[in-house]
């Protein structure tokens, strides 16, 4: 949310959005598993036209060690967008944002990983914003959350994440850049589908309650699907190497019959 004003038509009078998407629909969204070879973990997540690469490390021994705690791992995320992600030339290296965004999605996870199985070490969740779009924040989120399953650390569940907001008066699910940009209001949700327990909430803006509570119901319908897609992922990456697994290689007496035959 930038407070920014426009003439554009966020939202028609048959309530279809600029992009063509009615209020309650999502961008696209597709996840991929296991996409970095040198990782413990990793995932590449489109979603629009946000594109996001997660890599996590570990657990493994926190440096410097006056960080250690004795009684369970700590997380430590790294948000970053890349400084040809947005239009405007972002400029290299963590600003508040940055670095806000990165402890929100510590916080997150934390909650999550059965850290208490791993003291004494560091979880590292690393997210490169490749392109930006709006709702980078839960992108990043919910590809995280893939990439420490990838990365076999156990938690309670994954995490999906997604932004609801308000354009032109209109509660819509997903918000694009220019409803980001000019719309009255922004609401990033993070869930725990299992439970039902929300791990992030922010809000940018104003909305009634009444509003608030259609949001938060979007909200938790866009989480159950974002989950769907994201068990998706680790089950297409695991079927895949299951497969290569149980390929039989050709029998060694086989092969000299066939020499015999020649």
């Amino acid at each position: 949310m930038s407070g920014m004003t426009t003439d554009i038509e966020l939202v028609n009078k048959d309530g279809i959005r600029i992009d063509g998407r009615t209020a309650e629909e999502m961008r696209p969204l597709r996840i991929e598993a296991g996409v970095l070879n040198n990782a413990d973990g990793s995932a590449y997540l489109e979603w629009g036209k946000n594109k996001v690469l997660c890599a996590v490390y570990g657990p493994r021994e926190c440096h410097p060690r006056h960080m250690q705690n004795p009684t369970k791992a700590i997380v430590q995320c790294k948000y970053n967008m890349l400084s040809f992600s947005v239009s405007d030339r972002k400029r290299p290296g963590p600003d508040r944002r940055s670095i806000e965004i990165s402890k929100i999605i510590s916080e997150a996870l934390e909650y999550v990983i059965f850290t208490e199985n791993y003291p004494r070490a560091s979880i590292d969740v690393y997210i490169e914003v490749l392109q930006a779009n709006a709702g980078t924040r839960c992108a990043g989120l919910t590809a995280a959350s893939v990439a420490l399953a990838d990365a076999g650390i156990p938690m309670k569940d994954l995490v999906p994440a997604v932004a609801i907001g308000k354009a032109d008066g209109h509660i819509v699910l997903d918000l694009n850049k220019e409803e980001d940009n000019f719309g009255n209001a922004d609401l990033p949700i993070a869930m725990i589908p299992r439970t039902g327990e929300v791990l992030l909430m922010q809000m940018d803006g104003h909305m009634t309650m009444d509003e608030f509570n259609t949001a938060l119901e979007y909200g938790k319908k866009a989480c159950e699907k974002v989950y769907e897609i994201q068990k998706d992922a680790l089950k297409r990456k695991y079927s895949i190497q299951s497969e290569d697994a149980e390929e039989p290689e050709p029998a060694a007496d086989e092969e000299s019959s066939e020499e015999g035959d020649e």
